[in-house]
């Protein structure tokens, strides 16, 4: 009988500080409720459309933390590809993709791409003699042209290696940089046989003049992590054990920018046994910094960089980095800008973007306003699997949007 008392006071005080605690929590939560609302501002109201305060949604909650002078100066909207004229028009047989950022010397802009010929066959077989995909067995390729639109192919820039060596495979996705009268080409790399398990790197060549002859890095500049572990022998690039960082398979899209007084590396991770998440494809960007052109380049431990993305698109500006995040992850088509290049925040969610492998004109003024870089460019179309050009862009700012005869 005892016992039995002991237990009913037990279960008696444990019910009233269970609604003790539980009370206090509502009143704790309903006063920082009422901080909340009282914190909102009739302009914040009325420029969200907001009907009731003490009944906000979560979509409202979220607006209400949006920066109060977030504007449009950063929002775009790109157009449609439009083919090119002369030598970079569309070329059955032929592959050119992934353009370079333009730089413009003596009165040409320039412009370096992947180049190949002939269809893809797919992984599987003998991919020792196949093309597994359309930027297999590329060489680096330039041309020229006096207005952006009319261009002509001047010949080979930078060639696979040897046999045996890093990049006898395929360099390609390559871009520019223009350092103290120096230019340096920095590009993806693959050694043979070209298996889907291949881990790619990133190399690097450097030369007097923008048409040659351009020196190769004896070896990589950056290479994927090493702490992921394959599953098995077979060749299935979702079969891990550990998936290691990021960039623990490929490395890839590199883009050097000089910036402080260093040398920042950004490119794109692919991480062993990637995943389709939410936003789509498990791809996101990193950083490395180096004193020199030449490297060495170590990895910043801030990475990764981004939540998303897939080609690098990034560009000075008012005394950070911006940078164009598309095509995969939650936080595709965003513009981005960051004060210290590492650490980056949403400026704008713009469109879908038709352009691919972004070309800047690295020639226009990029001070000028944020996005005044994307006014126009180059990209890359696919025509067919097998074959890809070189296409061109444009992008305009949007301040309102007015119906048809308004």
């Amino acid at each position: 009988m005892k016992l039995k008392k002991r237990i009913l006071t037990f279960l008696s005080l444990s019910t009233l500080l269970i609604t003790t605690y539980s009370t206090a929590q509502n009143t704790s939560s309903t006063n920082s409720q009422k901080l909340e609302i009282s914190k909102i501002s009739k302009e914040q109201i009325d420029h969200l459309g907001i009907t009731d305060v003490n009944h906000l949604s979560a979509a409202s909650k979220r607006a209400l933390k949006w920066p109060t002078d977030l504007g449009n100066e950063w929002f775009v909207e790109f157009s449609n590809l439009s083919p090119l004229k002369g030598d970079l028009a569309y070329e059955e047989g032929v592959v050119r993709r992934d353009p370079s950022a333009m730089i413009k010397e003596n009165g040409k802009y320039y412009v370096w791409y992947s180049k190949s010929t002939g269809p893809t066959q797919g992984f599987g077989g003998d991919v020792e003699n196949k093309k597994v995909f359309p930027w297999d067995r590329c060489d680096i390729w330039y041309a020229t042209s006096e207005d952006g639109e009319t261009w002509k192919e001047e010949g080979l820039a930078v060639a696979r290696g040897k046999k045996g060596e890093y990049d006898d495979r395929s360099v390609f996705t390559v871009e520019i940089m223009k350092h103290e009268n120096k230019y340096y080409l920095s590009y993806q790399t693959v050694k043979s046989p070209y298996t889907v398990r291949v881990k790619n790197q990133i190399g690097l060549a450097w030369s007097n003049s923008p048409n040659g002859p351009w020196t190769k890095s004896k070896e990589p500049i950056l290479s994927p992590a090493d702490n992921g572990i394959w599953k098995g022998e077979k060749q299935d690039r979702f079969a891990v054990e550990q998936k290691g960082d990021f960039d623990s398979h490929k490395v890839h899209d590199p883009c050097i920018i000089p910036y402080k007084g260093k040398f920042y590396l950004y490119y794109k991770g692919e991480q062993m046994g990637e995943e389709i998440t939410f936003g789509g494809r498990q791809i996101r960007h990193g950083l490395a910094i180096a004193d020199k052109p030449e490297g060495p380049y170590i990895k910043s431990p801030y990475n990764p960089i981004s939540n998303s993305g897939h080609e690098i698109c990034v560009w000075p500006y008012n005394g950070g980095i911006a940078a164009l995040i598309t095509t995969d992850g939650p936080e595709k088509n965003t513009i981005q800008w960051s004060l210290d290049g590492i650490n980056f925040e949403i400026m704008s969610v713009i469109p879908g973007v038709k352009a691919h492998a972004i070309g800047l004109n690295r020639a226009s003024d990029n001070e000028k306003e944020p996005t005044e870089i994307l006014r126009w460019g180059l990209s890359h179309m696919y025509n067919s699997w097998d074959y890809q050009s070189i296409m061109s862009f444009t992008s305009k700012t949007k301040k309102q949007h007015r119906a048809k005869g308004e």
